[in-house]
């Protein structure tokens, strides 16, 4: 249930329920059209947030909308919204978490896949290690500047997985550009070993990419991702 769901609701259905006190809403009848109305929203709005399992007391959902019509709300506009942001921050956390322990399971021979290549890809001549995990091969070493996590940089590059498979490749067309503060923590860690005319392999393991979820059909959960870069230059 997304943020914006939950406050939109909240406030059309605030200005449409009124009552004075928990009797009064137990006991309140639907006599006109827009009261009919005014049910039917109470009745989505509340459907909507059990079927997304969130088990809120619907007297004091009654409540705070009844003290917003009457502008008597015991909590102001930021305290709301922080509330209901840190709410849905720490589900989503935790949906992630479990979501992430299923995939172990479901993944279990790809992780082990990727974890036996990273393994026996290091001991190769030339392969260097850096303290994450990343591991990467000096094609060539240019005598440029070296970029920073701030920077955006010019590149020409190609993508593969472990089997061989390209995923993604600027080869044969222009040098593609992009803040290194906005890629997988892989990128960003790797290009900063990178002086201006290199040319670099990189071997980024699924903790440094795109982890337990993947990315699209071609990149599954725990996936590791290996690159030809090219470094052009830095956009200044």
């Amino acid at each position: 249930m997304k943020i914006k769901g939950i406050i939109v609701l909240s406030v059309v259905v605030s200005m449409m329920l009124g009552s004075c006190s928990k009797n009064a809403i137990q006991s309140a009848k639907m006599k006109t059209n827009m009261d009919s109305v005014s049910y039917a929203f109470g009745a989505n709005f509340y459907g909507v947030l059990s079927a997304d399992s969130i088990d809120l007391d619907p007297v004091l959902i009654a409540k705070a909308m009844m003290d917003g019509k009457a502008q008597s709300s015991e909590m102001n506009e930021e305290e709301v919204r922080t509330i209901i942001m840190a709410f849905l921050s720490k589900r989503e956390a935790e949906t992630a978490a479990k979501q992430a322990d299923a995939n172990k399971t479901l993944y279990k021979d790809q992780i082990d896949a990727n974890q036996k290549f990273l393994a026996l890809n290091k001991e190769k001549e030339g392969v260097k290690v850096t303290p994450t995990g990343l591991q990467y091969e000096v094609i060539t070493m240019g005598t440029g500047e070296k970029p920073t996590a701030a920077n955006t940089v010019r590149v020409h590059y190609s993508g593969k997985l472990i089997d061989g498979t390209e995923f993604d490749s600027s080869t044969g067309g222009e040098p593609v550009e992009f803040p290194l503060a906005n890629v997988i923590p892989g990128w960003t860690e790797a290009l900063q070993l990178m002086p201006v005319g290199s040319k670099f392999k990189f071997y980024i393991p699924s903790e440094l990419a795109y982890g337990s979820n993947g990315a699209g059909e071609a990149i599954k959960p725990f996936s590791t991702l290996i690159f030809d870069v090219e470094l052009i230059g830095i956009v200044k």
